[in-house]
């Protein structure tokens, strides 16, 4: 999660008053002037652009924001940027009438106190602080002399996680005034390939934004740029104040021919996994609910309307209870119970009538809960191939029964014994969030908070949707041993629906050819396994000095000036000049386990009748009709392949019997083809000696 490691960055500057007009006063960071920020007291804010490049999930961000002082003494300016929370800052930079000042990023106690230290000094720094649902802020402050320029440049970077089926790249939109040059600019690659792209923006109207919103893609490249005019910014037609505050949200999927996919570059490698179509897992919930006095109003009147909506998509196959905690514990049932029809309405008369009451006895809430699942899977009172997953919603810290959290930490751990997952929910701010963090954690879940606003029910159900459809449990990601080196995370508790595994590791050698990838996982009716053989071969093609790199796992086809090539996964590539001739590049593959067996490549031509005749070369000049005469056939030095004398090109040779594969029509077995093998190098059959056409190079 964002904040097991949070990413902060320090700017240690200290400057001068008379080299640059800068005050020693110590820093404000919620200064009045701020970027983006108002035109008032002489502060031009007269460009901001954010631009992100995106590879293979993998978001780079750069915001650049430029502003003039244009009063006759110094102004303070901040500098506030909004991330996203699963983001961290590589990079910041402050230039100042040409000169660059670099920050220093650190990790967040080491960031913490240096960032005071700073501060205490009159220092120039920044810090990152929670500033939403999704977003963490950054923020910082700088004296800017009259007449002088000053651009900030953050970078951020962030890997983009699947959530329902789509790749989310999530913005902040607030420069706060109109600004002359806006512009969010994305550039996506996908060797995968793009199957939807989609951007929306929650503060302008969809005809208003498809004016100033282009967006295509088309096979592994993306493209959204959204750049409104001084009036498309007006928040009315007349108005000096911006319309442009809100969210702006990029989303795409990618193109999946099979489950998994692995890319390898630099001696690293990447491996997705996101199959789709498994039929879903039967799962067993129980929810765990906080009805303590705190909950009181409006909190569980969204908690009684979300648990109504879930309740509404509740499978029959899965298994449900509810705890309810207080000062004491009470559950609905005694034991888990299908999801019936006759159960559920009988569960959301239970749930309407969900009132509050007491303290907050967190631990023994759980514990009840997690005794009644494990009780379940003993007794066998749930089927064998389900998936057990505990809720827990509360909106403050225990102070009934055991309140210690690293104590309720260790029961609930000791509880579960790594068998299921635990998702923490924690309800408005008044909270130890990190406790239910940890928790979650440990417990091969995680912790979200839910905000006290108007759709706290539907982010609620908005967090069920994500867990609701495990389609496989315990996922293994398995790789040979003596391939890989360095590993990320390889073991899941679950797949859910819509979502990937991404896992990262480092081959032992960069120049090994190829390696198999195996997935392993329970499914809803028998276990399964997904493998993915790993070629770390590449097709570069060049356009000038311009190369595009491909492998033998993509399905692609480039076209350009006449020319087309298509690459068609793991089998062949072939190259079509126009109407001329086309030739095939078959990739075989053999059997490994025998010394000296390598994958080769065939060079075929499919129809060499179209080349011309002046074509030569050690193919070439075989690409046409020559006379050639074979007899005095009789017994050679092997019995099984007779000899033969060939009269060619005005040459007697000898020649053998044997016989070779045809790949052109079955790639991978081909087909046996009879024919006579010419001896010494092609001597006499060839024109001139086959060193003449061995070069040092191709280019």
């Amino acid at each position: 999660m964002a904040s097991t490691w949070w990413p902060c960055l320090v700017l240690a500057l200290l400057f001068s008053e008379a080299a640059s007009g800068f005050s020693r006063n110590p820093l404000r960071l919620l200064g009045k002037r701020s970027l983006p920020g108002g035109a008032a007291d002489g502060i031009e804010v007269y460009s901001t652009k954010i631009s992100c490049k995106v590879t293979s999930r993998f978001a780079h961000n750069v915001v650049t924001t430029k502003a003039v002082n244009n009063a006759d003494k110094a102004k303070e300016v901040s500098f506030d940027v909004e991330l996203p929370k699963t983001a961290f800052i590589t990079n910041f930079t402050l230039t100042i009438d040409g000169v660059t000042y670099p920050g220093i990023v650190k990790e967040k106690e080491v960031a913490k106190k240096q960032y005071e230290k700073a501060v205490s000094q009159g220092k120039t720094a920044g810090l990152v602080k929670a500033s939403g649902r999704k977003l963490e802020k950054f923020t910082v402050s700088v004296n800017v002399a009259a007449g002088s320029n000053v651009i900030f440049e953050l970078t951020y970077e962030e890997l983009l996680k699947r959530h329902q089926g789509k790749y989310e790249m999530y913005l902040k939109v607030q420069p706060k005034q109109l600004i002359k040059h806006f512009e969010i600019e994305a550039h996506i690659f996908e060797p995968q390939g793009i199957s939807t792209l989609d951007a929306e923006a929650s503060f302008i109207t969809n005809d208003l934004l498809g004016s100033a919103l282009t967006k295509s893609f088309s096979g592994k490249k993306g493209h959204v740029s959204f750049k409104p005019s001084l009036d498309q910014q007006r928040s009315c037609p007349t108005c000096s104040d911006s319309l442009l505050n809100g969210d702006f949200t990029i989303t795409y999927d990618v193109n999946r021919e099979s489950p998994a996919n692995v890319q390898v570059v630099n001696g690293y490698f990447v491996h997705f996994f996101a199959p789709q179509g498994l039929p879903v897992v039967p799962k067993n919930v129980v929810f765990v609910i906080d009805v303590s006095g705190s909950m009181a109003g409006r909190k569980i009147q969204q908690t009684r309307d979300a648990l109504l909506k879930i309740l509404d998509d509740v499978k029959e196959t899965d298994y449900l209870n509810f705890i309810l905690f207080s000062g004491g514990v009470t559950t609905w049932k005694d034991q888990l119970v299908q999801a019936t029809p006759e159960n559920l309405q009988e569960a959301r008369t239970f749930v309407k009538n969900i009132r509050d009451d007491g303290m907050t006895n967190l631990n023994d809430g759980l514990l009840r809960g997690i005794h009644m699942l494990n009780k379940a899977r003993e007794e066998n009172l749930v089927p064998e191939r389900s998936t057990s997953i505990v809720i827990m919603l509360t909106d403050g810290d225990a102070n009934a029964g055991e309140s210690r959290p690293e104590r309720i930490q260790e029961n609930v751990r000791n509880a579960i014994k790594g068998k299921f997952p635990l998702y923490n929910l924690g309800f408005g701010n008044n909270l130890n969030f990190n406790f239910l963090e940890t928790m979650g954690l440990e417990n091969h879940g995680f912790a979200r908070r839910i905000y006290e606003d108007s759709d706290a029910d539907l982010q609620l159900q908005g967090f069920y949707d994500e867990v609701a459809n495990p389609l496989l449990t315990g996922v293994e990601m398995e790789y040979p041993q003596n391939a890989i080196l360095d590993l990320t995370q390889n073991s899941y508790q679950h797949f859910y629906d819509g979502s990937e595994i991404v896992v990262a590791g480092r081959l032992a050698d960069e120049n090994i050819n190829s390696f198999k990838a195996d997935v392993k996982g329970q499914g809803a009716f028998n276990d399964l396994t997904f493998t993915e053989e790993v070629t770390t071969e590449k097709i570069t093609l060049w356009n000038g000095d311009e190369p595009s790199t491909f492998s033998w796992l993509d399905t692609v086809t480039v076209t350009q000036d006449g020319l087309s090539v298509t690459i068609n996964r793991k089998k062949n590539m072939v190259i079509s000049f126009g109407d001329g001739v086309t030739f095939v590049v078959v990739l075989h593959q053999v059997w490994k386990k025998l010394p000296g067996h390598y994958d080769f490549l065939g060079f075929y031509v499919v129809d060499s009748h179209r080349m011309s005749a002046q074509t030569h070369g050690l193919l070439g000049q075989f690409f046409h009709p020559f006379d050639f005469k074979v007899s005095d056939i009789h017994p050679g030095s092997d019995p099984t392949k007779p000899d033969a004398t060939m009269v060619v090109k005005n040459h007697r040779l000898t020649v053998t019997r044997g016989s070779q594969k045809d790949y052109r029509k079955d790639a991978s077995v081909g087909m046996k083809v009879a024919c006579w093998f010419v001896h010494n190098n092609g001597e006499g059959l060839i024109d001139g000696v086959h060193t003449d056409y061995i070069v040092p190079n191709l280019f």
